[in-house]
């Protein structure tokens, strides 16, 4: 679509050169040793800890603040990694805020939270960056385990089942590892590299071999994975983007948030990538809020993100609506689109209001527009999957799916939230369902 035509108004380089490095610089900058101990010190290392119950991946998050309060930041890591191999990555992704902080004691007496996603990151930060990898696998078993996509769930998959001593095979469609925590998430939010750093640190692990350019489908069929492998995990994601529903949405200049995210994420450099003047997001979760402040740190003049309904019930935590709206990003709601306007290029998108039940009110919004992107979710591609359901591959609560042999977990399956960290647990889950069924 547009990303390949000339569009007037969309240029590369509308900053001054030290501004794409203040603004794409770590959201969140890293504790130091006395911040991590005065931050952990806050912790009242509760019996019955209401954090643990909010992390999706069960970490004994009073256990590992201990750690790093008596010095011992490695054994801190180790306790995270134990249940969340990818915990540096959620540590900087997940929305603490709905999740372990809001539970946290200290959120509901004093409405400020020990700072456990910014001490996860200390612990996990301070081995990772020691090249030390804490866990070894055990003796081989001879079973082979084939892993469709190397994003969060497919790598933790992929991690516990070498480490139980089985040999696992990863493919994925793209050039490189990380599913969405490489190509999916803002730039801003893991900065230097560090998704590809975490992965190459997982892998030492071994017994983990990676494939890339294989797609599902077009490349390999369940069949053929099945013949040839003990057990098939699958945690390939969601590769298609709902559409519009509208005429013209596909005119030059009408681009999918994700393509927009991902390129940006590859970019040797931010000031090379183009950004239109008058920018509008359609969408109310991460991945809205991630394209339309990226589009604003590119030096987009107007950036404007539209939702079908109210405030409370987008998907992007409130933490995330609100740093959109610090970046100067204008949230419109209770609007749909309704009409692509423009000779040829994008010149202006419209919107009708709507009320609480999605019903029209007849008042229309037109935008300025030389640039759209649509996250609207994502769908699930591919012939020949296991039973689904409401779009994505039904499984148990171990990730079984209607075939016998075949797991899932992820963006695909059905039951998550779409969050890296419940990816981590459902990869993690299968991964030891899987080894209980081989082991019969």
């Amino acid at each position: 679509m547009g990303s390949d035509v000339f569009q007037p108004g969309v240029i590369a380089g509308r900053l001054a050169a030290e501004s794409y490095e203040t603004g794409f610089s770590d959201l969140h900058p890293p504790l130091d040793g006395h911040e991590a101990l005065v931050a952990a010190d806050r912790c009242y290392f509760c019996h019955d800890a209401p954090c643990i119950t909010a992390c999706p991946t069960d970490i004994d998050i009073p256990l590992f603040i201990r750690q790093i309060a008596t010095g011992t930041p490695d054994a801190a890591a180790k306790t995270i990694l134990s249940q969340n191999i990818m915990g540096g990555m959620c540590a900087r992704v997940c929305p603490t805020e709905t999740l372990c902080e809001e539970a946290c004691v200290r959120e509901l007496a004093e409405g400020k939270p020990v700072l456990i996603g910014q001490l996860q990151r200390y612990a996990t930060d301070h081995l990772q960056e020691q090249g030390i990898h804490p866990f070894s696998r055990a003796a081989p078993t001879g079973k082979t385990v084939a892993v469709v996509g190397a994003g969060p769930a497919g790598l933790s998959c992929a991690h516990r089942l070498a480490m139980l001593g089985h040999d696992v095979v990863v493919m994925d469609r793209h050039e490189k590892p990380g599913g969405l925590n490489e190509y999916g998430i803002a730039a801003y939010k893991t900065p230097d590299g560090f998704a590809q750093g975490e992965v190459d640190w997982l892998l030492k692990i071994g017994g983990i071999v990676l494939r890339y350019g294989i797609s599902l489908g077009r490349d390999v069929t369940l069949e053929t994975l099945k013949a040839e492998y003990d057990a098939v995990f699958l945690g390939m994601g969601l590769g298609g983007v709902n559409a519009l529903g509208i005429a013209e949405e596909d005119k030059d200049g009408v681009t999918d948030a994700v393509d927009f995210i991902g390129g940006l994420r590859q970019a040797s450099d931010m000031a090379a990538v183009p950004i239109g003047r008058d920018v509008v997001v359609i969408g109310g979760g991460m991945t809205a809020v991630d394209a339309a402040v990226q589009a604003k740190l590119l030096g987009a003049l107007n950036v404007t993100l539209v939702y079908r309904r109210g405030r409370d019930r987008m998907n992007a935590s409130a933490f995330e609506q609100d740093l959109a709206a610090s970046k100067g990003v204008r949230i419109v709601t209770h609007a749909v689109p309704v009409a692509v306007h423009g000779n040829g290029s994008l010149h202006e998108i419209e919107f009708e209001y709507v009320d609480d039940a999605m019903k029209g009110t007849g008042q229309t919004l037109r935008l300025m527009a030389d640039q759209v992107f649509k996250a609207i979710g994502q769908t699930l591609q591919g012939d020949g999957l296991p039973t689904l359901e409401s779009g994505k591959i039904k499984v148990s609560d171990v990730g079984r799916t209607s075939v016998e042999g075949i797991w899932a977990g992820g963006d695909c399956a059905s039951g998550g939230d779409d969050l890296t960290v419940t990816a981590v647990a459902e990869g993690r889950d299968a991964a030891m369902d899987i080894h209980a069924v081989l082991s019969r």
